[in-house]
């Protein structure tokens, strides 16, 4: 079944991607965008995405790897990630300068 006309990809190169990056980095996060770079091409018009997420989602090796499963427990009861650092902005020149 065809996926995304725009780029010409089917059920079959999706599920083709996810298994081969899979069996090549067995604990690689596999994103959209990833399946999209393997398969040589890139996200046009964006309406097939439902379709496309759909597909991925019913591959059995698009599980997360066992070793990030726990990540929640990373995070601090405030609800930020436990690495974050507590700005992510530059400091501001004083009025004095």
């Amino acid at each position: 079944m065809i996926v995304c006309q725009c780029q010409k990809i089917s059920d079959h190169d999706i599920h083709y991607a996810i298994d081969w990056m899979r069996a090549s980095d067995s604990e690689t996060l596999i994103t959209p965008g990833k399946v999209y770079r393997v398969l040589g091409k890139a996200a046009d018009c964006g309406s097939c995405m439902t379709l496309f997420l759909d597909t991925m989602r019913n591959n059995p090796n698009l599980e997360i790897p066992l070793n990030l499963c726990n990540i929640k427990k990373m995070t601090r009861k405030d609800g930020k990630h436990a690495r974050q650092k507590k700005s992510h902005r530059l400091p501001q020149p004083s009025a004095q300068e």
